[in-house]
């Protein structure tokens, strides 16, 4: 396979083998706040932002340790609750990565990504969950494809990557969490701003 999938795909599985552990935490959820509690990140330069959820945990610098930065970069890596908690439930997370798409030879249009991280995602035990299809989120249109995960007979892993080919960069949102609508959820974060915007 010519594709180098680092960091993108490999973002993915690395959440994926830190998304389960063995106890319940203690304490429940915290009920979602004010709006002027909510933490957003916004990346200018992609024009896209990220509303993260309140409570969430950051974990962005880890996972860009090791990262070849001229390949590509973790962008955004947050977690319901630290990837080393205990927990029978899945650890919700959302991870946005960039690469160079020159990196990618033959690499025209998003939707060219989504063939080697299908392959990779599944040889690692996730199932597609239909074909992928195309999302529109304010004016951008972006290439969506959802994976599943069966953990236990209780216990299902969704995972939903996001695709978008921009400014000669691939970005790559990841949404992990355990139902379909969670994985929603947490896409309706995503926003993007005008590209009237003067952006370098």
């Amino acid at each position: 396979m010519n594709f180098r999938l680092a960091p993108l795909a490999a973002l993915a599985l690395c959440i994926s083998s830190v998304a389960q552990s063995q106890h319940k935490p203690s304490t429940p959820p915290a009920s979602k706040p004010a709006e002027s509690a909510e933490t957003i990140y916004r990346k200018p330069a992609l024009g896209f932002r990220y509303r993260i959820p309140y409570g969430w945990v950051e974990r962005t610098q880890e996972m860009q340790e090791g990262n070849d930065a001229a390949r590509g970069e973790v962008l955004l890596a947050v977690f319901e609750r630290p990837p080393q908690a205990a927990g029978d439930t899945i650890n919700a997370a959302v991870v946005i990565a960039a690469e160079k798409a020159a990196d990618y030879p033959g690499l025209k249009k998003a939707e060219d990504y989504l063939g080697p991280l299908t392959e990779l995602t599944t040889s690692k035990g996730f199932k597609a969950d239909g074909d992928p299809s195309e999302v529109a989120i304010g004016m951008r249109q972006l290439v969506r494809v959802d994976f599943s995960k069966m953990l236990n007979d209780k216990l299902t892993m969704h995972q939903s990557t996001l695709v978008l080919l921009t400014k000669g960069q691939i970005v790559s949102f990841t949404f992990i969490a355990e139902s379909a609508e969670g994985v929603n959820d947490l896409i309706d974060g995503l926003g993007f701003s005008s590209l009237k915007s003067k952006g370098k």
